[in-house]
């Protein structure tokens, strides 16, 4: 079936491998939304995307700022990216608290409305390991190069810093629907109705 621009590879898990490579090997883009993707087989997708000139744009909100941050950037030598974690519904709890942990618990993230699977990895961090692959395959990065930082707002999506000291941020509303869209658009920006951030004189009042 080649009767398609785009795939939005969006299926959970391991099941989202086959699909996509089927779509490299017809050259389309890939809106990468399955990070467990390029976590099982990041070097073959990224090898065979690059053969097929399939142009992989990830959905994923930290890696999509990533991405945008990096749009004219070409010829800049990347020093890291810095991948920002909420510390989930879970941040500065004791360890008294956490003994008695529930499911329903770890399903309350604070700032973003995900799937159960998402928000369970999230609630325990794992979601940023399989992130941190996921970007090292993207941008072809060093471990050493991927930083993580706790920032509880979600405002900043993720940073690159460059060689010469400086840093570009991507920043908006904890909300799935601008990523999702700059990537089926790319490269275009297109208007839409979204809640924008608004930005007051408080870091704290954000």
């Amino acid at each position: 079936m080649d009767c398609y621009d785009l795939m939005l590879a969006a299926i959970v898990g391991f099941a989202g491998l086959r699909p996509t490579l089927k779509a490299i090997e017809n050259s389309k883009t890939i809106a990468l939304a399955n990070k467990e993707t390029l976590v099982v087989a990041g070097d073959i997708i990224m090898q065979r995307a690059m053969e097929n000139r399939a142009p992989v744009i990830p959905v994923d909100s930290e890696h999509s700022a990533i991405f945008q941050c990096l749009v004219g950037e070409t010829r800049n030598r990347i020093e890291k990216i810095i991948l920002t974690a909420s510390g989930g519904p879970f941040l500065g709890r004791k360890p008294n608290f956490l003994v008695n942990v529930k499911r329903e618990h770890a399903l309350q993230h604070p700032n973003w409305n995900m799937g159960a699977k998402i928000s369970i990895d999230s609630a325990t961090l794992m979601n940023k390991g399989l992130e941190m692959i996921e970007a090292k395959y993207l941008f072809n990065l060093r471990p050493e190069q991927i930083q993580v930082i706790i920032h509880p707002q979600s405002v900043i999506h993720s940073m690159v810093q460059f060689e010469d000291g400086s840093l570009k941020a991507q920043m908006g509303m904890p909300d799935m629907k601008l990523p999702i869209q700059y990537a089926l658009a790319f490269p275009q920006r297109i208007h839409n109705n979204f809640r924008g951030l608004i930005l007051k004189n408080e870091y704290a009042d954000i």
